[in-house]
């Protein structure tokens, strides 16, 4: 039987920014149609490690493979970064959604600029997948008439209409009132359900419990522990993760 090729691979990967190194020859994998949430502290280079994983950061040593595409040199040909972008999704912790469009606008504007997509098909699918995230009735309202939940609800659903292979999630409820953080969490649920592949970093300590396959825990810039999300984050092994989820609350099922 075939042994499936991860859609992330990591190897001893080092990022510097000027003389700070925030990686420092961190290590791993994410296997396709694996849930994968990565913690830690501020500062620890969780998010960095994301945005390399899209090439918004390029990495100073070490190897890195998304979906087969080597990330690890300066020099990556224009049609590798498209298809790189095309196949991988990014939700941020701000929605950058555009101001003047209006929701169904800001979901069919990449599809159609970036694959070629007729206003009609775009327009349908950016309708299934608002109806999706439950936001269709918003179809024509603009990003100002929305809570903030909804306005992540629909980053997510405009990264879903690039049909991506992969989705990434950089803190995407840090910005949310906590009344609203259940409604996005709910979606990026569903989607894991689905089987889409996902790398989130959180600090929704009972998402990533409940939802995550495998949870990496950060720590200076390496990997200070990973495995099984309710076998790390219940039975943690070292000192630095037991004094992170002691300043962190959640409940345990």
């Amino acid at each position: 039987m075939d042994i499936p090729v991860p859609a992330i691979v990591f190897d001893q990967v080092v990022k510097n920014f000027g003389a700070l190194q925030v990686l420092k020859g961190i290590s791993g994998h994410v296997n396709s149609g694996e849930v994968v949430a990565i913690i830690g502290s501020s500062g620890c280079g969780k998010s960095t490690l994301l945005r390399c994983f899209n090439r918004l950061e390029t990495i100073n040593s070490g190897q890195l493979l998304v979906n087969g595409i080597d990330l690890s040199h300066p020099a990556l040909a224009p049609k590798q970064l498209r298809q790189l972008r095309a196949n991988v999704g990014m939700v941020f912790q701000q929605f950058n959604l555009f101001p003047h469009m209006t929701v169904l606008e800001n979901l069919t504007l990449a599809p159609r600029k970036v694959l070629g997509q007729s206003d009609k098909e775009s327009t349908r699918l950016g309708r299934f997948y608002l109806d999706k995230v439950g936001l269709l009735p918003k179809a024509e309202a603009y990003p100002d008439q929305l809570s903030g939940g909804q306005k992540q609800r629909v980053a997510i659903a405009r990264s879903l209409c690039m049909k991506p292979k992969i989705m990434l999630f950089d803190e995407p409820t840090s910005a949310l009132d906590p009344e609203l953080v259940g409604e996005v969490l709910a979606v990026m649920q569903q989607l894991a359900e689905e089987g889409m592949t996902m790398v989130v970093v959180t600090h929704e300590m009972q998402f990533a419990r409940e939802v995550a396959d495998r949870v990496l825990f950060l720590n200076q810039g390496q990997v200070e522990e990973e495995g099984p999300a309710r076998q790390v984050l219940d039975h943690p092994q070292s000192d630095r993760l037991r004094a992170f989820l002691s300043r962190m609350s959640f409940a345990r099922a």
